[in-house]
């Protein structure tokens, strides 16, 4: 009824709704974001506290990672069968469940169970699979740029929760830290129990910019509809050589992001004698330069070759983190990496979505999209566990930072053998 009534009352003003349900899922995947990346903040006051090691730690967050990434196959069939309104609700509770229990544990397994299980699954549900099902479900224009939209959400998740987060934990405690994000949760189940519909016929409206007079495209086969259908679709795509390109290019797109510097930047900072707050201010900088970046990007992925997109974002990355280890980590080193890395942080995932949907079509892009995100977390999991464990063993992350810089070099030149593709 609510969705019925903003739909005529946009209409009169010209507005499509399908920009509401944009905005609806870009806070429902900040939230995400912001509930993925405060546990960075809290590595160091965790091992103070309860004498955990950072490897320890590390395995958590590794975990987290993990099922962030592997239930992102999986997210697109749930939101097929289930819809996008009550997979939302469901993720943003068992977010907001997390966090809140979280500041009751006391062993390191209640750490694992809630923290790794709990919120692995949790965000898995909202990751960047929905954002791209959104996208093809509400738009045929401009598709480029709300998957931008979408994933800039990372950015602003960051740029709005974590100094906020340092400064609780400074002044507070860790545990007073949560609270902002579990009431953002329930801000979230509230906007999607009233706003979110799965497609735009529900209402009576066409896809965004999808000519009036056009008619309606063919059905698409249908998506197997069981939790062997992830597995059905791996098997179809297996011998494309462009998958595998995606997989591992995006592999190490979490191992130089997520797994590492959204991990273990405020403690990398803290190593060189940068206290939290001024380490989560640099974090929320880079997130800026990414909201401006990935949205831009975004924008460039509907008019330009997306693999030569891909292969300077990858390239500037690589060695912005060359960089780092010589920054000197001041203000003028810090804010000089924070401008390059973050411009491309998560810049990268709007050709990687183009790329997707013109090779398999944008029917099972979704699900295709959701196995090379897979690989994403598998790489941000082997990152946040190895940066970690390289701490405390050779107790520095030089190593780290110059293995995942060389790694996206690498990448720049994978993406480079994708076959040019004619857009659609």
């Amino acid at each position: 009824m609510i969705a019925q009534f903003t739909t005529s009352m946009l209409q009169r003003r010209g507005v499509h709704y399908a920009w509401v349900i944009a905005i609806v899922t870009f806070l429902a995947m900040l939230t995400t974001s912001a509930a993925l990346g405060l546990p960075g903040a809290m590595l160091q006051p965790l091992s103070r506290e309860f004498g955990w090691t950072t490897d320890q730690l590390s395995s958590v967050f590794a975990v987290r990672f993990a099922l962030f990434g592997l239930l992102g196959p999986f997210s697109a069939i749930f939101i097929a069968r289930f819809g996008l309104r009550r997979i939302m609700v469901v993720a943003a509770c068992c977010i907001a469940v997390a966090m809140a229990l979280a500041t009751g544990v006391t062993q390191l397994w209640q750490l694992f169970l809630l923290w790794g299980v709990v919120l692995g699954c949790g965000t898995g549900l909202t990751a960047l699979v929905l954002g791209a099902m959104v996208a093809n479900r509400w738009f045929t224009t401009n598709r480029g740029l709300v998957v931008g939209l979408f994933a800039a959400s990372t950015a602003t998740g960051q740029l709005l929760f974590l100094p906020a987060a340092a400064w609780i934990i400074e002044h507070m405690g860790w545990r007073y830290a949560v609270l902002p994000v579990v009431i953002a949760c329930g801000v979230v189940g509230v906007l999607a129990t009233l706003f979110m519909r799965d497609h735009p016929q529900e209402i009576g409206l066409r896809p965004f910019g999808e000519p009036e007079g056009k008619p309606h495209e063919a059905a698409p086969a249908p998506l197997p509809m069981n939790f062997l259908g992830p597995f059905t679709i791996l098997a179809e795509v297996a011998s494309n050589k462009v998958f595998w390109i995606l997989a591992a290019s995006f592999f190490i797109c979490g191992l130089s992001t997520n797994g590492l510097l959204q991990t273990h930047f405020i403690s990398l900072c803290g190593d060189n004698g940068l206290s939290a707050v001024p380490a989560a201010s640099v974090l929320a900088m880079m997130g800026a330069f990414d909201l401006v970046g990935t949205t831009l990007s975004g924008y460039l992925s509907d008019r330009f070759d997306n693999r030569k997109l891909l292969f300077w974002y990858y390239g500037l990355r690589g060695l912005s983190l060359f960089w780092l280890p010589f920054s000197t980590f001041t203000l003028y080193g810090l804010s000089l990496f924070a401008m390059f890395y973050g411009l491309d942080w998560i810049a990268t995932v709007p050709p990687t979505v183009k790329l997707a949907a013109q090779t398999f079509g944008k029917e099972r892009a979704g699900p295709v999209f959701g196995w090379v995100f897979a690989a994403h977390q598998l790489g941000a999991a082997t990152a946040a566990y190895g940066a970690g464990l390289t701490r405390t063993l050779l107790l520095t992350y030089n190593p780290a930072l110059f293995a995942a810089g060389a790694a996206c070099l690498l990448a720049a030149v994978l993406v480079m053998r994708i076959r040019r593709a004619v857009p659609i």
